[in-house]
């Protein structure tokens, strides 16, 4: 037996609303994140809990065994990845890839070409080339890495650093090839070795590399540690993205990178 519905009391079809720019309105930013990352969304979260500052997230598959070969196998998704951010959307003002290593082994140039694919002419940043872009700004010409890769990641790491015109005469990993394993490294582990390393007087500053690691609340307490600038993968990358996407405000809290 079907019901009759009972009469509207009220009938309001076609009410008058209005719109403004939505989320977002100062700074729209896409993010390509691994699958198996746990620290970038929520370091980002923090970092960039801004007003007017929004970011969209598409996770793309990897092997959780960070290698040469695994690392590379990240290029065919990153297109993919790229059509599902805000598709519909005419306005991204910048995209990050969310992987140091694999950005390295790719290429900054790889990368930027298949975001490009679904968003022609967009800003694209990554944890590398965020991390040589704050090193500049920061004045370091003599770096210390803090990884948790293979040596023949942190070789290849070290030499695309200073093909960019940074020396990185200190260098310390965890040797640790476990991705989900590198996001469980304690925050104060990471400080304390980024400290050892930072207080080398080969050195005028530390970039923390690994989008993993959850390094960027411990920046400014390794800058006020060791009297030198530092930064670290997400920290970096949030940095750079809010620079490429117009967002030119100091951020306090963050260390001075942020303060610039």
């Amino acid at each position: 037996m079907t019901e009759t519905p009972s009469p509207l009391v009220l009938d309001l079809s076609h009410m008058p609303y209005r719109a403004d720019s939505g989320t977002g309105a100062r700074a729209r930013i896409g993010a390509i994140v691994l699958a198996t990352d746990h620290t970038m969304e929520a370091e980002w979260r923090e970092i960039l809990a801004l007003d007017g500052v929004a970011f969209h997230v598409a996770r793309i598959w990897n092997d959780a065994q960070i290698t040469p070969d695994t690392l590379a196998a990240l290029g065919a998704e990153i297109a993919p990845a790229t059509r599902l951010i805000l598709p519909n959307d005419p306005r991204l003002d910048a995209v990050a890839f969310a992987c140091t290593s694999g950005a390295m082994v790719l290429g900054e140039d790889f990368v930027a070409r298949e975001v490009h694919r679904h968003r022609p002419g967009i800003p694209v940043t990554s944890p590398m080339r965020a991390g040589i872009e704050a090193l500049r700004a920061l004045g370091v010409r003599r770096a210390a890495l803090l990884t948790p890769y293979m040596q023949a990641i942190n070789d290849r790491m070290r030499a695309h650093v200073e093909a960019h015109g940074i020396a990185v005469p200190a260098m310390g990993s965890f040797n640790e090839p476990d991705d989900l394993v590198a996001a469980s490294i304690t925050p104060d582990t990471l400080l304390e070795a980024a400290i050892e390393l930072g207080r080398s007087p080969a050195v005028d500053g530390v970039f923390i590399s690994c989008s993993s690691f959850r390094a960027a609340g411990i920046v400014a307490l390794l800058e006020q540690a060791i009297g030198k600038p530092a930064t670290a993968s997400n920290h970096a990358m949030a940095w750079h993205a809010l620079r490429l996407a117009g967002y030119r405000d100091p951020v306090p809290g963050w260390g001075s990178l942020f303060a610039l």
